[in-house]
């Protein structure tokens, strides 16, 4: 049973959060300077959801403040894009960091990597993604939007747990672990307009 809560402003401040966090953004395109956080979802792992509308020139003490919490794991699919977005829009750094995707591709360097893919292979879950480039910045979502937006972190902590016994076993824990560490500074760097070549590169 999925219980979602849209939230127009910030964050309660009576909700007893637990050790880790699953963490999503919406936003108005790809591009993480130019375009708008519409929407933060967060999900307990326990099925409850909630959905936070980031509107032009409020404030989200209470969003930061969990998201900086060093004793909550942030779990993202993607952490590289919602981590940068986060720091743009809200001035933070997300931390400390979980990534799917990263962990599967470590896993799994050959197979698919999107969330959709990920929860139809490990979880026998099918996604409907027909909302992803709905528009996110309307005042009032729909009910198609709200589904999509909490399905976004209904499955990552299931996620987590099955990736993290893979890198175990595979004995790539540690440097996915490295990986994670790094996710605020390869943000840092795509807000500036580094490409992945240009630091490391010969040229």
């Amino acid at each position: 049973m999925t219980n979602i809560t849209v939230v127009k402003g910030d964050l309660p401040n009576n909700i007893h959060w637990p050790r880790m966090i699953a963490v999503d953004t919406e936003t108005t395109g790809l591009d993480v300077v130019r375009d708008r956080l519409c929407l933060v979802q967060i999900g307990d792992g326990k099925g409850n959801a909630w959905l936070i509308q980031i509107q032009k020139g409020k404030k989200y003490p209470n969003l930061k403040k969990l998201l900086q919490n060093p004793k909550i794991l942030k779990i993202f699919h993607y952490a590289r894009f919602d981590v940068a977005k986060l720091k743009v829009a809200l001035g933070i750094d997300a931390a400390p960091i979980y990534c799917t995707k990263i962990a599967h591709k470590l896993v799994y360097p050959d197979k698919k990597h999107s969330l959709k893919s990920l929860c139809e292979d490990m979880l026998g879950v099918v996604l409907d993604k027909e909302q992803q480039c709905s528009d996110w910045g309307h005042s009032s979502l729909t009910e198609e939007q709200i589904r999509y937006a909490a399905n976004d972190v209904m499955y990552l902590h299931a996620l987590k747990s099955l990736l993290d016994k893979q890198l175990k076993a595979k004995k790539r824990d540690k440097l996915a672990a490295t990986c994670f560490q790094f996710m605020n500074t390869r943000a840092e760097l795509d807000i500036l307009g580094y490409e992945e070549s240009d630091l490391f590169s010969h040229h």
